[in-house]
């Protein structure tokens, strides 16, 4: 097995065994905990589902980085060497008011860019991977949608917007309902992406500059399933990328147009 196929096995094997792990603990009366604000919350569950991934990681790759959500791990992702981004149970928010749209992510990166990610939403037993060639769901592969009109296609804003931005995200949404036939939020960034990848959204969009670990994975899962991801105007998305606009690629540029409502004015 090549380089590049066993981090796509370790990415894999280490999102399960953190989902695993989440999922002990999901629907169970776990302590709650705020960070920065009222809405961003963790639990002992991220730690250990975090530590989890971590463990299998090591046992391939003893002295790659890691960046992660939690803990002390790297905030950023190097330029120079491999690296691993994990986000233990993105949509912790989600998590704790047991609804089960929540993931654990695992992408594997070489100079800042991904090779490899798992997204394992262990709750409804749907599992994406991608490694260097294709994206899979559940073992079977996946193209985004095909959908070339707007007004058939349904997008998501993503990511979040903190309470003095909420004028932004109001904007964003309007240029979303003004432009397509339907709109979702699912308050989980690594689902939403996984869902434009499989063909169930056909883009995504938000202006915030976004974590790593909220989206490296989702990114490569989506490109390789044939999408497009670019900033907010419209280049080539890397991990510290201003903004996230992801599509099948058909509708791109009317993706681009709702969050230009936020980001010209």
């Amino acid at each position: 097995m090549d380089d590049l196929a066993t981090r796509a096995a370790v990415a894999e094997r280490a999102a399960r065994a953190g989902g695993d792990l989440a999922m002990s603990e999901f629907r169970t009366d776990i302590a709650v905990e705020t960070k920065e604000d009222k809405t961003d919350v963790v639990t002992q569950a991220d730690r250990d589902a975090q530590s989890r991934a971590i463990e299998v990681i090591r046992e391939e790759f003893p002295s790659d980085a890691i960046v992660g959500e939690e803990e002390d791990a790297l905030k950023e992702v190097p330029e120079e060497g491999p690296a691993w981004v994990i986000d233990p149970i993105d949509g912790t928010s989600n998590f704790v008011r047991s609804i089960p749209i929540w993931a654990t992510s695992v992408a594997a990166t070489v100079d800042g860019e991904p090779v490899a990610a798992t997204n394992a939403m262990p709750a409804i037993d749907d599992y994406y991977v991608a490694d260097a060639d294709e994206t899979r769901l559940n073992g079977e592969p996946v193209d985004v949608s095909d959908r070339t009109d707007p007004e058939a296609c349904t997008v998501a804003p993503t990511l979040w917007w903190d309470f003095d931005q909420r004028e932004a995200f109001a904007r964003v949404v309007r240029g979303v309902v003004e432009r397509f036939g339907d709109v979702r939020r699912f308050g989980c960034a690594q689902a939403t992406l996984s869902l434009v990848a499989d063909g169930g959204l056909d883009g995504a969009l938000s202006d915030v500059r976004p974590n790593p670990w909220d989206t490296v994975a989702g990114v490569h899962l989506l490109r390789n399933a044939g999408g497009e991801a670019t900033d907010v105007a419209g280049e080539r998305w890397r991990h510290d990328s201003r903004g996230l606009v992801v599509s099948n690629g058909h509708v791109h540029g009317a993706v681009l147009d709702a969050v230009r409502s936020v980001t010209e004015r």
